[in-house]
């Protein structure tokens, strides 16, 4: 027997700009930011997608509402610190951020990507190098450096969608098997690294190029 109590549904969430973007992130993350439109958004949350025009103005408002929320979730580099180690914690941040949301990192090089998030972390990173020392110069050409590595590594790793280790695993031992080891020795021996079990000290492809920007702008003798 059913009681009264278990007979009661549960009662609905309000809809919330907040609640229409964390749904909207959540289908992007899912499916990829192709995915999201305002009809699948709306049935999503289970309204009409007339009712979406109450909280976003289009889907262009709604997809800088998505990129403001994820770049909020980058740590921002803390003031009076060492710029070298506080823009090392942010880059790494930044790149943790955009692995879980890799959709959003195109969406950060378009116009819609200027959001306030988005501001707040420019002017931080920017902020400072200034306050390390650099020129307004050296800070131009670093702060481009480092955005470079941190949107253009995420958008080259999202690119190739290999899957998951496993994946790569199996893919990497298909194509050691079909190479000509003879004429392409590097190559072969680059592949097997692939293979081979990191070492846990290792932190990955993205921090050694990160560390090889940090520390070339650190003994730049022209950059203070």
């Amino acid at each position: 027997m059913v009681s009264h109590a278990d007979s009661i549904a549960e009662p609905r969430v309000p809809l919330s700009r907040a609640r229409v973007l964390e749904a909207a992130i959540g289908l992007a993350d899912e499916a990829g930011i192709e995915s999201l439109t305002m009809r699948r958004l709306a049935q999503e949350l289970g309204v009409e997608a007339m009712t979406l025009y109450y909280y976003a103005s289009n889907k262009g408002d709604i997809l800088n509402g998505m990129v403001d929320i994820v770049v909020a979730e980058i740590e921002l580099p803390t003031p009076d610190t060492d710029w070298k180690a506080a823009i090392r914690r942010t880059a790494i941040s930044a790149h943790e951020v955009l692995q879980r949301h890799t959709w959003a990192a195109r969406l950060m090089l378009s116009s819609r990507g200027i959001s306030e998030a988005r501001l707040r972390y420019m002017d931080a990173l920017l902020g400072s190098l200034r306050q390390g020392g650099f020129s307004a110069e050296m800070t131009d050409h670093a702060y481009h450096a480092l955005e470079s590595h941190i949107i253009g590594f995420t958008l080259w790793v999202a690119g190739m969608n290999l899957g998951s280790e496993e994946d790569l695993a199996a893919l990497a031992t298909d194509f050691l098997a079909d190479l000509p080891r003879d004429r392409l020795p590097y190559l072969a021996e680059h592949v097997e690294q692939h293979l081979k079990q990191r070492n846990p000290d290792d932190e990955g492809s993205f921090a050694f190029g990160l560390d090889l920007i940090l520390d070339g702008l650190e003994r730049m003798p022209t950059s203070r």
